[in-house]
């Protein structure tokens, strides 16, 4: 997932190379543990505050769930998850730093139960031949690139999603009209400045 760093930005060093930051988990079995982030064009971590509040959403369906981060990045929103105490998370990540720091922050953790799958997140959701499904979604592509609405037909179209599956959405502002399944019921919503968190249900009647 694409977002922004929150406990620690990146700078510059001196020899001009940018220096990675980090995420801290904020809650759970791994609470207040800090994982390296690599310096990529695009990532954007989910802030803390925005982190509490899908969490707070989150608070009686996390446990025990099987997770899918589509856009990891960070794989913030994955972490906290397993954190949590999810079932499993799969992560899905473009780029090749992102995943190696990824696989290397599962490592740290030492987590059975957690699987990155590298590539282009649209692709990997247009085939689903293993017929994965999971009870959490979380979708927070880089922004202004007409990536939300996309994933979230392919989610619904391609069977990964349980029959009440949890489907949260992180876009930029301006899409305040995003056109998302028909059977998908919104449960919460928020703004906070550029970005609105939504919390959808899946609904199968």
């Amino acid at each position: 997932m694409r977002k922004k760093s929150t406990a620690k930005r990146p700078v510059k060093a001196a020899n001009n190379k940018t220096a990675n930051g980090f995420i801290r988990i904020i809650s759970g079995q791994f609470r207040g543990r800090k994982l390296p982030v690599k310096d990529v064009q695009g990532l954007r971590p989910t802030t803390d505050r925005i982190k509490e509040t899908v969490f707070n959403w989150l608070m009686q369906d996390t446990r025990d769930a099987a997770v899918l981060d589509c856009f990891a990045g960070s794989g913030g929103l994955g972490f906290e998850a397993l954190s949590r105490f999810a079932a499993s998370a799969v992560f899905f990540e473009l780029d090749k730093s992102a995943t190696a720091q990824l696989n290397s922050n599962i490592a740290t953790l030492q987590l059975k139960n957690a699987t990155v799958k590298h590539g282009d997140s649209l692709t990997l959701l247009n085939n689903n031949a293993e017929n994965d499904k999971f009870d959490l979604v979380f979708v927070d592509p880089p922004f202004r690139q007409n990536l939300a609405e996309k994933s979230c037909f392919l989610l619904e179209s391609n069977h990964w999603l349980t029959e009440q599956a949890l489907i949260y959405v992180e876009v930029e502002s301006e899409l305040s009209n995003l056109d998302i399944p028909d059977n998908w019921l919104l449960l919460k919503e928020k703004t906070a400045g550029q970005v609105i968190c939504r919390l959808y249900q899946r609904e199968t009647n």
